[in-house]
């Protein structure tokens, strides 16, 4: 994987407004409302807020998987909506990993098919793909269904097959949409602790979750209303159990607003 060097800002978003035609009339929603924020090396952080108060938007926006209505979104110093196509394809590929709450698995392949795909159109050695894929199967405890297809899986197997495929090309910038959201309690806790790990390893980490232990397992909280980041919250120092403490303070008093 093409590396870069950079410490600070990984990610910029500079004014970021998005914005929605509403269907068969002159008005709009405004998803995000003139968000700017930085995400630095080292980063995990939690998007949290109500249901409709932008957190998938950003999200998507930040991730290069939606384009802002106005606003710049920079990663590594590269402006993602200048790039052509297929230039933001390979960029993607080379810095990027996605996990998204719908699989969409390639139903004809076998599960170890669908996590090798991107390798596999990557060029990388077979044996070189199956050694990524039992060391990561192994950690989200499905290396048993490898030769399964997606149609005789659970809905959790086939959410950790799903975050498989994206840990699969060890990516330096890490997405995820409630990515516990079809896993059990102690599947998740699994998921969050390898997600520490990874960021410990240097890997950037930008989850939303509704979720306030899920979000505990982070080292910042950014809670989105209206489209606003209104409010922020940051481990520090403090316990893992001090800082759920202090996330569910942050949202009782932000619901109550």
């Amino acid at each position: 994987m093409n590396q870069l060097n950079h410490e600070l800002n990984i990610i910029k978003a500079k004014n970021i407004t998005k914005k929605y035609e509403i269907a068969e009339s002159d008005t709009f929603l405004k998803a995000l409302d003139d968000i700017s924020l930085s995400i630095d090396k080292g980063d995990f952080i939690a998007i949290m807020g109500k249901s409709g108060s932008g957190k998938t938007t950003l999200l998507n926006i930040l991730s290069t998987i939606d384009i802002q209505t106005s606003g710049q979104v920079y990663i590594y110093d590269t402006e993602i909506r200048k790039l052509e196509e297929f230039k933001l394809t390979e960029f993607r590929h080379n810095h990027l990993g996605f996990i998204f709450q719908t699989p969409n698995l390639l139903k004809k392949d076998t599960i170890y098919e669908n996590i090798a795909l991107s390798l596999s159109m990557a060029s990388v050695s077979e044996i070189k793909i199956k050694q990524q894929i039992n060391i990561i199967t192994k950690q989200l405890g499905i290396e048993s269904i490898l030769k399964k297809y997606p149609s005789e899986c659970s809905g959790g197997q086939l959410q950790r097959v799903t975050i498989a495929r994206a840990l699969v090309r060890n990516p330096e910038i890490i997405f995820a949409d409630e990515p516990t959201g079809n896993l059990d309690s102690k599947t998740s806790k699994q998921l969050m602790e390898l997600f520490q790990e990874l960021n410990d390893a240097g890997k950037i980490i930008v989850m939303v979750t509704h979720d306030c232990y899920i979000a505990s397992f982070s080292k910042k909280v950014l809670y989105l209303k209206d489209g606003k980041i209104i409010n922020q919250l940051e481990k520090g120092s403090v316990s893992q159990k001090e800082y759920f403490d202090l996330i569910v303070d942050l949202l009782f008093k932000e619901d109550e607003s």
